[in-house]
C-alpha cells in the first residue's frame, strides 16, 4: 500500500505544516500523500545489468582525463581569442540502445568541455552533438565511438 513509508509520512507531515491541523486537511492530506507515493512508485527505474562492473574505474579515469583535457583545450581556444576555432553540428550514429549507457553517455559528453549532447533519435539511434571546434568530424567519430561507447557496451552488457 504504501511503496515509500518515508516520503508518505513526510509529504503528510507537510502538508499539515502548510495548511493547518483539521480533520479535513488530516484526509485530504493522507489522500495526497499516497497518490503521491504510487506516483514516484510507477516512475522508478529499472535496475541497472552491470556485465562488467569492473571497467567502471577504467571509463572514470578516462572520463576525467578527457575532461582535463578538454578543459585545457578550451581554456587555449579563450585565451588564444585571435585563433580562429570552426564550432559545428556532428550527428553520430550509435550502436548500443541499453537506457543507461546512453544516458551515461550523455552525461560524459555534455560534462566535457566542448562538447554538448543536443539530441537523440530513437528512430535512428542518431545523436546529434555541438562541438566548440570540430576540425575533424571522422576524429570525433571515432573517440566517441571507440573511447566511449565501446567500453559502455562492455560494462552494460
Amino acid at each position: 500500500m504504501f511503496p515509500y513509508p518515508i516520503l508518505t509520512a513526510g509529504l503528510l507531515l507537510m502538508w499539515l505544516l502548510l495548511n493547518g491541523f483539521s480533520l479535513g486537511q488530516l484526509v485530504l492530506g493522507i489522500f495526497v500523500s499516497v497518490f503521491a507515493s504510487w506516483a514516484m512508485a510507477s516512475l522508478r527505474p529499472e535496475r541497472p545489468n552491470l556485465a562488467k562492473w569492473y571497467l567502471l574505474p577504467k571509463l572514470f579515469f578516462r572520463v576525467v582525463y578527457d575532461i582535463v583535457k578538454s578543459n585545457l583545450a578550451v581554456s587555449w581556444i579563450i585565451l588564444r581569442s585571435g585563433r580562429r576555432h570552426d564550432p559545428g553540428f556532428l550527428t553520430i550514429q550509435l550502436e548500443t540502445r541499453n537506457h543507461f549507457a546512453l544516458a551515461l553517455l550523455a552525461v560524459i559528453l555534455t560534462s566535457t568541455p566542448g562538447s554538448a549532447w543536443l539530441e537523440y533519435d530513437s528512430n535512428d539511434n542518431t545523436v546529434l552533438l555541438h562541438v566548440l571546434d570540430i576540425q575533424n568530424e571522422a576524429v570525433w567519430r571515432d573517440t566517441i565511438k571507440n573511447r566511449y561507447e565501446r567500453l559502455l557496451m562492455e560494462i552494460f552488457a
